[in-house]
Protein backbone atom coordinates (compact mmCIF):
# COMPACT_ATOMS: atom_id res chain seq x y z
CA UNK A 1 0.00 0.00 0.00
CA UNK A 2 1.63 3.30 -1.04
CA UNK A 3 2.50 5.55 1.88
CA UNK A 4 5.15 8.22 2.36
CA UNK A 5 8.01 5.73 2.55
CA UNK A 6 6.93 4.12 -0.75
CA UNK A 7 6.94 7.49 -2.49
CA UNK A 8 10.27 8.39 -0.88
CA UNK A 9 11.85 5.27 -2.39
CA UNK A 10 10.20 5.92 -5.75
CA UNK A 11 11.68 9.42 -5.77
CA UNK A 12 15.14 8.03 -5.01
CA UNK A 13 14.85 5.58 -7.91
CA UNK A 14 13.60 8.25 -10.32
CA UNK A 15 16.27 10.68 -9.15
CA UNK A 16 19.02 8.22 -10.02
CA UNK A 17 17.49 7.58 -13.44
CA UNK A 18 16.42 11.08 -14.46
CA UNK A 19 17.91 13.93 -12.46
CA UNK A 20 20.39 16.03 -14.42
CA UNK A 21 19.73 14.04 -17.61
CA UNK A 22 18.17 15.01 -20.93
CA UNK A 23 14.87 13.39 -21.83
CA UNK A 24 14.96 11.59 -25.16
CA UNK A 25 11.27 10.68 -24.93
CA UNK A 26 8.26 12.11 -23.14
CA UNK A 27 4.92 10.40 -23.58
CA UNK A 28 2.15 11.69 -21.30
CA UNK A 29 -0.96 9.57 -21.74
CA UNK A 30 -3.47 11.93 -20.19
CA UNK A 31 -5.71 13.70 -22.74
CA UNK A 32 -5.43 17.07 -21.02
CA UNK A 33 -1.63 17.00 -21.41
CA UNK A 34 -1.37 15.17 -24.72
CA UNK A 35 0.47 18.08 -26.34
CA UNK A 36 3.00 18.50 -23.50
CA UNK A 37 6.41 17.25 -24.58
CA UNK A 38 9.55 17.64 -22.49
CA UNK A 39 11.77 15.81 -25.00
CA UNK A 40 15.14 17.51 -25.17
CA UNK A 41 14.71 19.12 -21.76
CA UNK A 42 16.83 18.39 -18.69
CA UNK A 43 15.24 17.06 -15.51
CA UNK A 44 16.27 19.50 -12.81
CA UNK A 45 15.11 17.66 -9.71
CA UNK A 46 13.00 14.81 -8.39
CA UNK A 47 11.54 15.03 -4.91
CA UNK A 48 8.78 13.68 -2.73
CA UNK A 49 6.52 15.40 -0.23
CA UNK A 50 4.45 13.02 1.82
CA UNK A 51 2.60 10.83 -0.67
CA UNK A 52 3.21 13.24 -3.57
CA UNK A 53 6.03 13.11 -6.13
CA UNK A 54 7.37 16.04 -8.17
CA UNK A 55 9.63 15.97 -11.21
CA UNK A 56 10.91 19.49 -11.96
CA UNK A 57 11.67 20.45 -15.55
CA UNK A 58 12.35 24.12 -16.16
CA UNK A 59 9.44 26.27 -15.00
CA UNK A 60 7.01 23.35 -14.72
CA UNK A 61 6.70 20.18 -12.67
CA UNK A 62 5.18 16.77 -13.25
CA UNK A 63 3.07 16.09 -10.17
CA UNK A 64 1.89 12.56 -9.39
CA UNK A 65 0.15 10.72 -6.58
CA UNK A 66 0.06 6.93 -6.48
CA UNK A 67 -3.33 6.64 -4.71
CA UNK A 68 -4.05 2.93 -4.15
CA UNK A 69 -2.81 1.23 -7.32
CA UNK A 70 -0.14 3.49 -8.78
CA UNK A 71 3.56 2.79 -9.11
CA UNK A 72 6.66 4.24 -10.76
CA UNK A 73 9.09 1.74 -12.25
CA UNK A 74 12.53 2.30 -13.76
CA UNK A 75 14.04 0.04 -16.44
CA UNK A 76 17.22 -0.04 -18.50
CA UNK A 77 16.35 1.49 -21.85
CA UNK A 78 14.79 -1.13 -24.12
CA UNK A 79 13.99 -3.57 -21.30
CA UNK A 80 10.60 -5.26 -21.19
CA UNK A 81 8.12 -3.69 -18.77
CA UNK A 82 6.76 -5.76 -15.90
CA UNK A 83 3.29 -4.25 -16.23
CA UNK A 84 1.07 -3.95 -19.34
CA UNK A 85 1.55 -0.90 -21.54
CA UNK A 86 -2.13 0.09 -21.34
CA UNK A 87 -1.64 0.86 -17.63
CA UNK A 88 1.13 3.38 -18.35
CA UNK A 89 0.11 7.00 -17.87
CA UNK A 90 3.53 8.54 -18.52
CA UNK A 91 6.83 7.40 -20.05
CA UNK A 92 10.04 9.38 -19.54
CA UNK A 93 13.19 8.15 -21.22
CA UNK A 94 16.86 9.15 -21.17
CA UNK A 95 19.81 7.76 -23.09
CA UNK A 96 20.04 4.79 -20.72
CA UNK A 97 16.85 4.56 -18.63
CA UNK A 98 13.08 4.43 -18.98
CA UNK A 99 10.79 5.58 -16.16
CA UNK A 100 7.13 4.58 -16.38
CA UNK A 101 4.28 5.71 -14.17
CA UNK A 102 1.59 3.00 -14.08
CA UNK A 103 -1.99 3.54 -12.90
CA UNK A 104 -1.15 6.82 -11.22
CA UNK A 105 -4.09 8.19 -9.26
CA UNK A 106 -3.07 11.77 -10.07
CA UNK A 107 -0.91 12.96 -12.93
CA UNK A 108 -0.74 16.63 -13.86
CA UNK A 109 1.60 19.33 -15.08
CA UNK A 110 1.81 22.33 -12.76
CA UNK A 111 3.56 25.68 -12.98
CA UNK A 112 3.18 26.41 -9.28
CA UNK A 113 3.97 23.43 -7.04
CA UNK A 114 2.14 25.15 -4.20
CA UNK A 115 -1.11 24.46 -6.06
CA UNK A 116 -0.40 20.73 -5.77
CA UNK A 117 1.27 20.34 -2.38
CA UNK A 118 0.94 23.67 -0.60
CA UNK A 119 -1.82 22.44 1.68
CA UNK A 120 0.28 19.59 3.11
CA UNK A 121 1.65 19.56 6.62
CA UNK A 122 5.33 18.91 7.43
CA UNK A 123 6.81 16.00 5.49
CA UNK A 124 7.90 13.22 7.86
CA UNK A 125 10.69 12.23 5.46
CA UNK A 126 11.55 15.71 4.23
CA UNK A 127 14.62 17.82 5.05
CA UNK A 128 12.44 20.48 6.68
CA UNK A 129 10.43 18.17 8.96
CA UNK A 130 9.04 20.23 11.84
CA UNK A 131 7.61 18.13 14.66
CA UNK A 132 6.36 21.21 16.53
CA UNK A 133 4.18 22.29 13.63
CA UNK A 134 2.85 18.74 13.18
CA UNK A 135 1.93 18.51 16.88
CA UNK A 136 0.19 21.89 16.77
CA UNK A 137 -1.74 20.82 13.69
CA UNK A 138 -3.01 17.64 15.35
CA UNK A 139 -3.93 19.49 18.56
CA UNK A 140 -5.85 22.16 16.64
CA UNK A 141 -8.93 19.90 16.58
CA UNK A 142 -8.99 18.21 20.01
CA UNK A 143 -12.38 16.56 19.48
CA UNK A 144 -11.38 14.77 16.30
CA UNK A 145 -10.52 11.06 16.43
CA UNK A 146 -6.76 10.69 16.70
CA UNK A 147 -6.80 8.06 13.93
CA UNK A 148 -8.26 10.65 11.57
CA UNK A 149 -5.85 13.36 12.69
CA UNK A 150 -2.82 11.17 12.00
CA UNK A 151 -4.10 10.27 8.55
CA UNK A 152 -4.88 13.89 7.62
CA UNK A 153 -2.07 14.98 5.30
CA UNK A 154 -2.74 18.60 6.23
CA UNK A 155 -1.46 17.83 9.72
CA UNK A 156 1.63 15.79 8.84
CA UNK A 157 2.43 14.34 5.43
CA UNK A 158 3.35 10.73 4.82
CA UNK A 159 1.36 8.47 7.13
CA UNK A 160 -1.12 6.05 5.57
CA UNK A 161 -3.48 3.48 7.01
CA UNK A 162 -0.80 0.94 7.93
CA UNK A 163 1.17 3.42 10.01
CA UNK A 164 -1.96 4.99 11.48
CA UNK A 165 -3.08 1.66 12.93
CA UNK A 166 0.36 0.59 14.12
CA UNK A 167 1.19 3.93 15.77
CA UNK A 168 -2.10 3.92 17.66
CA UNK A 169 -1.39 0.39 18.91
CA UNK A 170 2.14 1.24 19.99
CA UNK A 171 0.84 4.26 21.93
CA UNK A 172 -1.96 2.18 23.48
CA UNK A 173 -4.75 4.32 22.04
CA UNK A 174 -7.84 3.24 20.10
CA UNK A 175 -7.88 5.13 16.75
CA UNK A 176 -11.40 6.40 17.51
CA UNK A 177 -10.25 8.19 20.67
CA UNK A 178 -10.49 12.01 20.54
CA UNK A 179 -7.15 13.78 20.31
CA UNK A 180 -7.75 15.39 23.72
CA UNK A 181 -7.93 11.93 25.35
CA UNK A 182 -5.01 10.39 23.45
CA UNK A 183 -2.18 11.21 25.80
CA UNK A 184 1.02 12.96 24.78
CA UNK A 185 0.58 13.91 21.12
CA UNK A 186 4.21 15.02 20.88
CA UNK A 187 5.26 11.45 21.72
CA UNK A 188 2.82 10.07 19.16
CA UNK A 189 4.19 12.36 16.44
CA UNK A 190 7.77 11.49 17.42
CA UNK A 191 6.97 7.78 17.22
CA UNK A 192 5.41 8.33 13.78
CA UNK A 193 8.61 10.04 12.66
CA UNK A 194 10.94 7.39 14.06
CA UNK A 195 8.89 4.52 12.67
CA UNK A 196 8.63 5.79 9.11
CA UNK A 197 12.30 6.83 9.06
CA UNK A 198 13.27 3.32 10.18
CA UNK A 199 11.34 1.92 7.21
CA UNK A 200 12.22 4.46 4.52
CA UNK A 201 14.83 2.26 2.85
CA UNK A 202 13.04 -1.08 3.33
CA UNK A 203 10.97 -2.71 0.61
CA UNK A 204 8.80 -4.31 3.34
CA UNK A 205 7.52 -2.27 6.28
CA UNK A 206 8.19 -3.64 9.74
CA UNK A 207 6.79 -2.15 12.95
CA UNK A 208 7.29 -5.12 15.29
CA UNK A 209 11.04 -5.44 14.77
CA UNK A 210 10.46 -8.97 13.45
CA UNK A 211 11.20 -9.30 9.74
CA UNK A 212 9.96 -12.86 9.43
CA UNK A 213 7.09 -13.33 6.98
CA UNK A 214 3.71 -12.66 8.55
CA UNK A 215 5.16 -11.03 11.66
CA UNK A 216 5.76 -7.48 10.42
CA UNK A 217 2.76 -5.78 12.06
CA UNK A 218 1.16 -5.61 15.49
CA UNK A 219 -2.49 -5.22 14.48
CA UNK A 220 -2.78 -4.08 10.87
CA UNK A 221 -4.63 -6.70 8.82
CA UNK A 222 -4.83 -9.04 11.82
CA UNK A 223 -8.54 -8.86 12.77
CA UNK A 224 -9.68 -12.10 14.38
CA UNK A 225 -6.14 -13.07 15.34
CA UNK A 226 -4.60 -12.91 18.83
CA UNK A 227 -2.84 -9.73 19.87
CA UNK A 228 0.91 -10.29 19.74
CA UNK A 229 1.25 -8.60 23.13
CA UNK A 230 -1.63 -9.91 25.25
CA UNK A 231 -3.45 -12.58 23.25
CA UNK A 232 -6.78 -10.77 23.08
CA UNK A 233 -8.51 -11.06 19.69
CA UNK A 234 -7.71 -8.13 17.43
CA UNK A 235 -10.83 -6.34 16.22
CA UNK A 236 -11.52 -4.15 13.19
CA UNK A 237 -13.94 -1.46 12.11
CA UNK A 238 -14.32 1.58 9.89
CA UNK A 239 -13.30 5.16 10.61
CA UNK A 240 -13.71 8.25 8.48
CA UNK A 241 -14.97 11.83 8.49
CA UNK A 242 -17.82 10.62 6.28
CA UNK A 243 -18.95 7.27 4.80
CA UNK A 244 -17.03 7.86 1.56
CA UNK A 245 -13.79 8.48 3.46
CA UNK A 246 -13.97 5.49 5.79
CA UNK A 247 -10.89 3.30 6.09
CA UNK A 248 -10.30 0.09 7.99
CA UNK A 249 -8.98 0.30 11.52
CA UNK A 250 -7.48 -2.54 13.58
CA UNK A 251 -7.03 -2.51 17.35
CA UNK A 252 -6.61 -4.62 20.45
CA UNK A 253 -9.51 -3.86 22.83
CA UNK A 254 -7.29 -4.69 25.83
CA UNK A 255 -3.99 -3.00 24.93
CA UNK A 256 -5.55 0.15 23.49
CA UNK A 257 -7.65 2.30 25.77
CA UNK A 258 -11.12 2.87 24.41
CA UNK A 259 -12.68 6.29 23.81
CA UNK A 260 -14.88 7.53 26.65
Amino acid sequence: MPEGDTVYRAANSLRAALEGKVLTRCDIRVPRYATVDFTGRTVDAVLSHGKHLLIRIGDRSIHSHLKMEGTWQVYPRGARWRKPAFQARIVLETADSTAVGFELGVLEIVENENDAVGYLGPDLLGPEWDAGVAVANVLSDPDRAVGLALLDQRNLAGLGNVYRNEICFLRGVDPRTPVRESGDIAKMVDLSFRTIVANKDRSQRVTTGDRRAGRHFWVYGRDGKPCRRCGTTVESGLLGDNPLAERQIYYCPYCQRQPS
